[in-house]
């Protein structure tokens, strides 16, 4: 269980502090990785939700065991990104930076099987009531 508040607790705080800049960085993008992006909705979508996947993450360390069946969720939005950027990198379509971050999500992403499959079932309770 320890393993588990560890991991999850260093994956959202490097979360927040990688992702929280992107908030201003929209310009800069666009200029060192042209073209500019021509829909902000989608930038400004996807770090909005990536950095709530930073507050779960923190939420999952607090208390691992509760929030276990979380963890695979949280498992696959890691995978999400890591299967994805290979291939488009492979088809020229992302730079190397791009698959350097993608390769940290990869890591997470092992490290986060690793703490669910180390972390214990609770015991949940029952919906229906036992008959006597």
């Amino acid at each position: 269980m320890r393993f588990a508040r560890i991991v999850f607790l260093i994956a959202g705080i490097y979360g927040l502090i990688v992702m929280t800049p992107q908030y201003f960085l929209e310009a800069r993008i666009g200029r060192d990785n042209p073209p500019a992006i021509t829909h902000p909705e989608f930038f400004y979508g996807f770090i909005g939700v990536t950095i709530a996947w930073q507050v779960l993450f923190l939420l999952l360390s607090r208390n691992p065991v509760r929030f276990r069946p979380v963890m695979i969720v949280a498992i696959l939005e890691k995978a999400a990104f890591a299967i994805a950027i290979p291939i488009l990198f492979f088809q020229h379509r992302v730079g190397v930076s791009t698959v350097v971050a993608a390769s940290i999500d990869l890591i997470l992403g092992v490290l986060f099987i690793v703490a669910y499959v180390r972390t214990p079932r609770k015991d949940w309770p029952r919906v229906l009531p036992q008959s006597n």
